[in-house]
């Protein structure tokens, strides 16, 4: 209750006119809109947007909260307050008021609020996870009244599959019991805040409003609520982030803070997209900031994060989101596009706030050196410091698609995968990196093993094994299928319209395979969550041979043996290899199917197919 009636307190005195016949002065935006007691970081730097604003002067009267500076840039629209925070600073409301000529011209109220018990010390996610990922356009329509707002441009057309469909927050939170029972326990929501583009809004990258849901999503407090319903199953939210670019219809655009805070002087200058120009040492200034300085398209300006009011902006705002949302995690969007020393900040900060809060970057490269870059602990060619904890394992996704549908040969086939992770010693924490077979971004995992049930339950079974932290795209679980065209691979989840003649949620109208495949994915997670060796323990592998895999799980003197057959034809596999870690077992038992099979005698392993094994 108490957000709701800031919220609308905000909104009141969001256009405050000052009391003169001309309206000289006005207030606009005041940003961040409230903050918090008892941060580690005890400074606060309010960004304050009106007309004329820069030409009258802050002042405010509260124990514990004082001015610092002022800073005024090239339009006088703006105005940037330093303040100070004692740690005796107590929760409370306090006006700022702004001055000219000895006259109060502005009042404008601001709140400091106390944090929640133990709100440092929040665990983010790791391997116990498995992370949910959903676009919440086209999950499940909670709310029908919301999918058309006035205010913003974009009209709802489900039938255009690049259009607003109308999947919203409270859509999410009616199906909270469907997410919790297949076993997953994190939900990374594609980016909710407001993007008020005339089309291709849906998918939330062109960022408007930094500090507001989109209104066809819900609001600030209905995002709040989905994490508090979360957290009471068990479910952990991720905020999916964007600091590299905001929306073309951001209103910084409509009046720019400073002439540099938008890369290329605010004119579009297309990315080269070359990844590789972070880290190479041989190219020039020019080619390199090309890539971090270029925008992607004409309708995502690209941020200036060497402006400091600008980098200080940024930084905030994530931290108001963690603490007012009580997130367990960030997905940072297009990660090395944003620039190295901001992101070393960026992180550095997060992580004093937050020491145990997981954050996860965004790197598609192929090459295991180009993520491992990023991650924190890793072994680097120059003196860069990073504090992000995880990568999105983009190198891993690659092998494994590629060693499920190349031919067995002496350098093809399942050795892509054995490889790939044996270059696990470029990280600082393989452990923590997300692993996943697809994303928002990929043809669909089905799709791209040509609707083979068989090599599907291979590349699952595989990330739900293996080191890392599984992620898992919404309706893999139900083998939806999807080219690379954005729009189709982002396709409605089956039930989340009241009209859907199928209901996955329910079961209901799915084929039997689509059933087997939903069934699968929930026998297997609900198992992770109670499997230490999945969860917390040492993964082992041996080198490929024959097309067969085997890796081994190991926590204490609990184990797991993991086998994978990548031939067409069954293979008889003898577990004499293996005795280091077999040693005097004599029997395990299969996870799905609960057989047991003798470890003293040759394993049946039909051909293109995945046994996981409990050894006893």
């Amino acid at each position: 209750m108490r957000y709701c009636l800031l919220n609308n307190l905000l909104l009141l005195t969001l256009s405050i006119n000052v009391a003169t016949s001309e309206s000289a002065y006005m207030i606009e935006h005041l940003e961040p809109p409230f903050w918090w007691t008892g941060m580690a970081d005890n400074t606060l730097q309010l960004m304050v947007h009106g007309k004329n604003i820069a030409n009258i002067e802050p002042e405010l009267s509260y124990p514990g909260v004082a001015i610092n500076k002022v800073h005024r840039l090239d339009n006088p629209n703006y105005l940037f307050i330093d303040l100070l925070l004692s740690e005796t600073t107590v929760p409370g409301k306090f006006d700022i008021v702004f001055k000219g000529s000895g006259q109060t011209l502005i009042s404008y109220p601001y709140e400091i609020l106390k944090r929640d018990a133990g709100s440092a010390e929040r665990q983010g996610f790791s391997p116990a996870d498995v992370i949910y990922l959903v676009t919440p356009d086209r999950y499940a329509n909670g709310n029908p009244d919301n999918d058309s707002v006035p205010s913003l441009k974009e009209k709802p057309n489900r039938r255009n599959k690049d259009g607003r469909h109308g999947g919203d927050i409270q859509g999410i939170i009616d199906h909270l019991d469907y997410i919790a029972e297949m076993g997953f326990t994190q939900v990374w929501l594609n980016p909710v805040l407001e993007n008020n583009q005339k089309k291709y809004s849906y998918h939330g990258y062109s960022t408007t409003d930094y500090y507001n849901i989109d209104a066809r999503f819900g609001n600030n407090v209905l995002y709040k609520k989905l994490s508090d319903q979360a957290k009471k199953k068990g479910i952990g939210i991720i905020k999916d982030i964007i600091l590299n670019h905001i929306g073309s219809e951001h209103w910084w655009m409509m009046d720019l803070p400073s002439s540099d805070w938008i890369n290329n002087k605010g004119k579009f200058f297309q990315t080269s997209h070359n990844h590789e120009a972070v880290h190479d040492p041989y190219l020039t200034r020019s080619e390199r900031d090309s890539f971090t300085d270029g925008w992607f398209v004409r309708s995502m300006p690209d941020l200036n994060q060497r402006n400091p009011f600008l980098a200080t902006y940024l930084i905030q705002n994530s931290i108001w989101w963690i603490e007012y949302a009580s997130l367990s995690g960030f997905r940072v969007d297009t990660y090395p596009y944003v620039g190295k020393m901001f992101l070393s900040d960026w992180s550095k900060r997060i992580s004093k706030e937050y020491p145990n809060f997981s954050f996860v970057g965004e790197e598609w490269s192929s090459g295991p050196a180009m993520i491992a870059y990023w991650q924190v602990g890793s072994h680097r060619y120059d003196n860069y410091r990073s504090y992000i904890p995880s990568m999105m394992d983009f190198p891993l996704q690659e092998a494994l698609v590629n060693s499920l549908l190349n031919k067995e040969t002496w350098e093809t086939g399942i050795k892509d995968l054995y490889k790939v992770i044996a270059n696990d010693y470029l990280y600082g924490n393989p452990y923590d990196l997300v692993v996943f077979a697809g994303n928002h971004d990929m043809t669909r995992i089905f799709s791209r093993l040509k609707n083979d049930v068989d090599l599907y339950k291979m590349a699952m079974t595989y990330i739900y094994t293996t080191r890392g932290i599984p992620q898992v795209y919404y309706g893999t679980e139900i083998l939806m299928e999807g080219p690379a065209d954005h729009g189709t691979l982002r396709a409605d989840f089956p039930g989340g319209w009241n009209n859907d003649k199928v209901n996955a949620f329910k079961g209901s109208g799915l084929k039997d395979e689509q059933i087997d495949a939903q069934s699968f994915t929930k026998k297997l997670l609900n198992w992770r969550k109670q499997s230490l060796p999945i969860t917390k323990g040492q993964f082992i592998h041996f080198y490929p041979s024959g097309g067969v895999y085997v890796y081994f799980r190991k926590y204490e003197e609990e184990l797991v043996m993991v086998l994978m057959n990548n031939n067409n034809k069954t293979k008889y596999i003898s577990t004499d290899r293996f005795f280091e870690l077999l040693a005097d077992k004599k029997q395990g038992r299969s996870i799905v199917g609960n057989k047991v099979y003798d470890l003293t005698r040759k394993i049946n392993l039909p051909g293109k197919s995945a046994l996981i094994l409990k050894i006893n």
